[in-house]
């Protein structure tokens, strides 16, 4: 456990040599989820661990790839605060090196930000073997292309990351969950009817015919907010969030097909598709089930956004919806610039990639 950067180096330079894939595994907890099937050799940075600086004064710490996020989140809850993009943690398996290669974010993510917003700087191993530095470590960089940020949600085909630098946020003061009993038409109003409000709101999600409301900051502020909003106050006001953030709802099991919608919060639900969840505010939404996939594509666009069929079903087939010719070329150039020889995860984004 440690610094592998050298191991990881040469073995990317040896590959690209020998024009041999390679398929990049941290905690190997998503290999079946976000993007396509890859049927490269493994390229293990589980061992490459470690948080390399940490300055709780100045909201940032810089950590190594494999190190499993819940060593961060012990590391940040010791000094009180936390990951602000609150991301799953999928049993301990999840590592920060995957986390932001898949761009995975928690209930927070609308209001906190993303891995993509707090990602200050990362240390890459191109397609060629190079060491590469991106960004920095901290809050106030130079402007220019940001390459760092490019990493997230770029599963592994731009180059294998060693290392990342983040900003952390407080853990709040104060936090409550509240609960109503609604249908999905009334739900979607409601949240976006709160979002708008001036009020400490956190997360907001659709599970099961009951809208869930989570107020978090000054305690002052939270307790007021919740008189004011009325509905049922939850126990254990983190519950509801941890089981939505790491899949582990009754909606998310099974082995039918899951696809994540991403859209305009305030688009229209539907029963067409089959059952339906909705988080951020109605902004992410998922669906279970095989729906016309062109149908369920038109319903993502319509509402501004796109579908991902997140796991389950064809991932040997194209698993996003298709981009435009400008953005499939942008998308070629970026990968014949960082993976020349096209060795780091192909095909897990796109067929063509």
């Amino acid at each position: 456990m440690g610094d592998c950067t050298a191991a990881i180096a040469a073995e990317v330079a040896a590959a690209a040599a020998a024009g041999r894939p390679l398929y990049i595994v941290g905690g190997d907890s998503k290999r079946h989820l976000a993007g396509r099937d890859c049927d490269g050799g493994n390229l293990s940075v589980a061992a490459h661990t470690g948080v390399i600086d940490y300055h709780p004064r100045e909201l940032v710490i810089t950590a190594r790839a494999g190190t499993p996020l819940t060593q961060l989140r012990a590391t940040l809850a010791a000094e009180r605060q936390c990951l602000a993009f609150d991301p799953p943690d999928f049993g301990g398996r999840a590592t920060l090196g995957g986390t932001l290669a898949c761009n995975l974010n928690g209930p927070a993510r609308p209001w906190r930000g993303s891995i993509r917003d707090a990602v200050l700087g990362v240390t890459l191993v191109n397609g060629k073997g190079e060491t590469l530095r991106f960004g920095g470590s901290v809050m106030k960089n130079v402007a220019g292309y940001d390459v760092s940020r490019l990493q997230a949600g770029a599963l592994g085909t731009l180059g294998v990351v060693l290392e990342a630098s983040l900003k952390v946020l407080p853990v709040p003061e104060h936090s409550v969950t509240l609960r109503y009993d609604m249908d999905i038409d009334d739900a979607i109003a409601s949240m976006n009817r709160r979002a708008a409000e001036p009020r400490p709101l956190s997360g907001a999600a659709w599970i099961d015919g009951a809208l869930f409301l989570r107020l978090s900051g000054a305690e002052s502020a939270v307790r007021h907010t919740a008189g004011l909003w009325g509905g049922d106050t939850l126990a254990d006001a983190d519950a509801p969030w941890a089981s939505l953030r790491d899949m582990q709802l009754p909606f998310f099991g099974g082995d039918a097909p899951l696809w994540r919608l991403s859209m305009n919060a305030s688009s229209p639900a539907t029963d067409s598709f089959g059952p339906m969840l909705i988080d951020w505010c109605g902004a992410q939404r998922w669906v279970r089930g095989e729906p016309h996939v062109a149908s369920l594509q038109r319903y993502a666009s319509h509402g501004g956004g796109h579908a991902t069929l997140f796991r389950g079903g064809d991932r040997a087939g194209e698993v996003r919806a298709p981009l435009s010719s400008v953005e499939q070329r942008l998308q070629t150039r970026l990968k014949q610039a960082f993976d020349p020889a096209g060795v780091l995860n192909p095909g897990r984004l796109y067929s063509w990639l």
